[in-house]
């Protein structure tokens, strides 16, 4: 395969932001370090295997989302690689069902690794997430309940990050909170990104960004229902930061509200979801769990050649 077929399916997979997919997974694994101390070596290697399913999944959703935007993008985006000709509508239907087939499985294996007995969750969680996917993808997301189905997809992403850790160490209210803080953030970003590609309108801006404070504000709550007992009194201080990180372009865009200022701010908000799970997670582990950043670099490197929107 030769450069520009590589650049192509690279493209069509949006490579770097299966990273962000990556950090769910990390988040999920921070969780259980803290919560599951004395765990045993294959639950670890169990969450790897979750890791590489949930990138499946993701992989998969960005292959249907142009497959079902075919007609659009030929009108409006005629560069990307199934209007342009450079990877085939058939090419894009095979690697789809492929890396829906590769997550489904892979879930399915790290339920047998992970404990003794095999656990039916990462399996029942992959196929629910697979299920949002595809409705996202085929045509939810052009309705006004787009943003809410795109955050159901990584509400479910979460929860299936989590589906390892024992229900005994974490209660259902809490592992929903944590994924509520996630999802809340991703309706924030996707009402944000709606007419990223036109001019947009400085209320629905401004609305999508307070949607995305919400978001820290719960996730401030949650740090609270955990106690202190738990994770590191700088986490208030981080939270503080990411908004800083975040906030600066989407005023940027909100002050101009062009398609570059709105671009930069989605693909910075996008990104940015490495670096809220790394905060969410030091409310685990504590200051370890910057040590999710370590998935930034190399999105950051492949986002030099490939879209992230």
């Amino acid at each position: 395969m030769n450069r520009d077929r590589m650049l192509a399916f690279a493209q069509l997979l949006r490579i770097p932001n299966v990273f962000t997919a990556f950090a769910d997974i990390a988040l999920g694994a921070c969780v259980g370090a803290a919560l599951v101390p004395d765990a045993p070596a294959q639950f670890w290697g169990a969450y790897l295997i979750l890791a590489l399913a949930s990138g499946c999944l993701y992989l998969a959703g960005m292959v249907w989302n142009d497959f079902f935007d075919f007609a659009e993008d030929k009108k409006a985006r005629p560069f990307r690689p199934l209007p342009s000709g450079r990877v085939k509508r058939g090419t894009a239907v095979v690697l789809g069902v492929l890396l829906f087939a590769a997550g489904v499985a892979l879930a399915g294996a790290a339920g047998f690794v992970a404990q003794a007995e095999w656990t039916h969750e990462p399996l029942v969680f992959a196929l629910g997430l697979m299920a949002a996917v595809l409705i996202y993808d085929g045509g939810a997301k052009r309705t006004p309940f787009g943003p809410i189905a795109m955050a159901a997809c990584r509400f479910l992403n979460v929860l299936f990050a989590l589906s390892l850790v024992p229900d005994s160490a974490l209660e259902i209210e809490k592992r929903i909170h944590l994924a509520g803080v996630v999802g809340v953030y991703i309706v924030g970003v996707t009402w944000f990104a709606r007419t990223e590609e036109s001019k947009s309108r400085q209320r629905d801006l401004a609305l999508a960004a307070g949607v995305i404070g919400l978001a820290l504000f719960l996730a401030l709550l949650l740090r609270v229902k955990l106690g202190s007992a738990l994770g590191t009194f700088a986490f208030p201080y981080l939270l503080v930061g990411f908004g800083f990180l975040v906030g600066l372009p989407v005023s940027r865009a909100i002050a101009d509200p062009g398609p570059r200022n709105v671009q930069a701010a989605v693909k910075r908000c996008v990104l940015g979801l490495v670096f809220l799970d790394a905060v969410l997670a030091t409310m685990f582990v504590g200051l370890p769990g910057l040590l999710v950043l370590l998935l930034l670099p190399p999105a950051l490197w492949l986002g030099k050649w490939v879209y992230s929107t």
